[in-house]
């Protein structure tokens, strides 16, 4: 993780800048398969999705 930033990002009125905070994982191919790696990100990232629209609410 970094710090927050803000970033354009589309909405109904064309760009609204909003904060991010960006995220990066990387897996080893030797220890972890692809195919699991792919799954557990995907959740994760639902899952933030998730968080953020409920913050907005």
């Amino acid at each position: 993780m970094s710090r927050v930033r803000k970033r354009a990002q589309p909405d109904d009125d064309g760009v609204a800048f909003r904060e991010t905070l960006p995220l990066d994982l990387s897996f080893d191919h030797r220890v972890v398969d692809g195919a699991d790696a792919a799954r557990f990100l995907g959740t994760l990232a639902e899952r933030v999705e998730d968080a953020g629209r409920y913050a907005a609410e």
